[in-house]
């Protein structure tokens, strides 16, 4: 007799709490292999292909391709252990609830689920798998049921509090609201992020000021514009950049640069045959060689430990503009690759970019960020820190311009840099060590050749 068994959504690494369906790639019925992909998700760091532990039919899905489920949300039941193409059982064609699937899968034999272990989600049988939150709440008669009310009504307080993300539970703490007086309108009550946003929003809306008499209403009433949803890559963004301007005071400083010997040193490397070299590569090996004299600047701020930490590696970041948004692939140990191996990095990372094939591991971990900006034509920029970095380094275009030479003027190939740094991590004369030492080696590429 077949077994239906339960499969959530995985916990996909990163600190990553919710997912949006983008496409399913199995139908109700549909016999799935072991490890099978069964849906694709967009997570805020990448598009993401999640395989199914189990091998059966399946018998139920749970969310419409553009649905965001918290991490632990039912994603889908399958029934094992029947031949396959075998009809599933009636109570999951017939909507079988989440809670019902589960105690199904509770009881199941574990012969039909691989070895394999996805972040958060284990696959070793039903005691390794996330823990369910339940109400417990007294049992209604379905009959006299109400209607649900709306995600923000206030809820007893029994029971443990149903709230998987971490930061909907700090969002709540530092905002003084009791977890247990919303309820949630996630699968089975959970309390999502916007439950806590419109539960303080009602809370703090101010009470409605008496009117002597009826206004008289307004000859036109202005158009709403379009919402945009702040969620996915766009979401990820936005929360990443106003951490940054909140918890880190950053100062910039910028100069200009003759970069006309290193455009000459990059010609006269790709005419000696073998794989072309980027200029964004010359860059980057200009950028490790300035970061080993001032290690200051790849480090992070422990703000509980009040302590500055100092990173042994320099994990370059680089910011990609894709079609999803802008996104920073993360090169590992940049400061040991040669100029030809960089090369080859960014544009293995750039193409996955722009393919949202990039893994979480490819967007994390990075210690220090290259933004060049000069691909959109645009001289300088006063860069936002990537957190919890502690500095970023600006490229403008490079661009002919009339430039003061060996006590003559000419036409010289101009580039502005510009750095923004935390300033707790190191103060101007740092900075401005650095950035200085960055620019006379783009003005002098020599001293570098032997390390490129």
């Amino acid at each position: 007799m077949a077994q239906v068994l339960e499969f959530k959504l995985p916990d996909l690494g990163e600190g990553l709490t919710e997912a949006e369906i983008v496409r399913w790639l199995v139908d109700v019925g549909d016999v799935v292999a072991i490890d099978q992909p069964v849906v694709e998700v967009e997570t805020a760091k990448a598009m993401v292909e999640v395989p199914c532990p189990y091998g059966g039919v399946v018998t139920a899905r749970f969310g419409d391709e553009g649905t965001e489920l918290p991490v632990g949300a039912p994603l889908l039941t399958v029934a094992v252990g029947g031949a396959p193409g075998t009809p599933a059982a009636p109570a999951a064609t017939t909507g079988a609830t989440p809670a019902q699937a589960a105690e199904s899968a509770d009881s199941a034999e574990s012969s039909e689920y691989s070895g394999n272990v996805l972040v958060g989600y284990g696959t070793a049988g039903p005691a390794a798998r996330r823990r369910r939150v339940r109400h417990q709440t007294p049992t209604a008669d379905p009959a006299q049921a109400a209607p649900a009310p709306a995600a923000v009504a206030v809820a007893e307080p029994l029971g443990p509090v149903p709230v998987i993300s971490p930061l909907v539970r700090k969002l709540a703490r530092d905002k003084g609201l009791d977890l247990r007086q919303v309820r949630g309108s996630g699968p089975e009550g959970l309390i999502l992020r916007a439950d806590v946003e419109t539960a303080l929003a009602l809370r703090d809306r101010p009470a409605p000021a008496p009117q002597a008499a009826p206004a008289q209403a307004p000859a036109a009433v202005a158009a709403v514009g379009e919402r945009v949803p702040l969620r996915g890559v766009r979401g990820a963004v936005a929360d990443k950049l106003s951490r940054s301007r909140t918890e880190i005071p950053d100062a910039t400083c910028w100069v200009d640069a003759d970069a006309t010997e290193l455009m000459a040193a990059r010609a006269a490397m790709n005419a000696a045959g073998g794989p072309k070299i980027s200029v964004l590569a010359l860059l980057a090996r200009i950028c490790t060689h300035a970061l080993a004299r001032f290690p200051e600047l790849n480090s992070t701020v422990d703000t509980a430990a009040r302590e500055i930490v100092r990173l042994p590696s320099v994990h370059l970041g680089f910011a990609a503009q894709t079609d999803r948004g802008l996104v920073v692939p993360v090169v590992r140990d940049a400061g040991g690759r040669t100029a030809e191996s960089l090369t080859a990095e960014f544009a293995r990372l750039t193409e996955s970019a722009r393919q949202g094939t990039l893994t979480p591991a490819d967007l994390t971990g990075g210690t220090f960020t290259l933004n060049n900006y000069g691909v959109f034509g645009v001289d300088g920029s006063t860069p936002i820190i990537n957190h919890p970095e502690a500095a970023m380094l600006g490229v403008g275009r490079i661009v002919p311009k009339p430039w003061v030479h060996q006590g003559e003027l000419a036409v010289r190939q101009v580039v502005q840099l510009s750095l923004t740094f935390d300033h707790r991590v190191c103060d101007g004369g740092t900075a401005g060590g650095f950035l200085r030492h960055v620019a006379d080696c783009v003005e002098n590429p020599a001293v570098l050749l032997r390390t490129l």
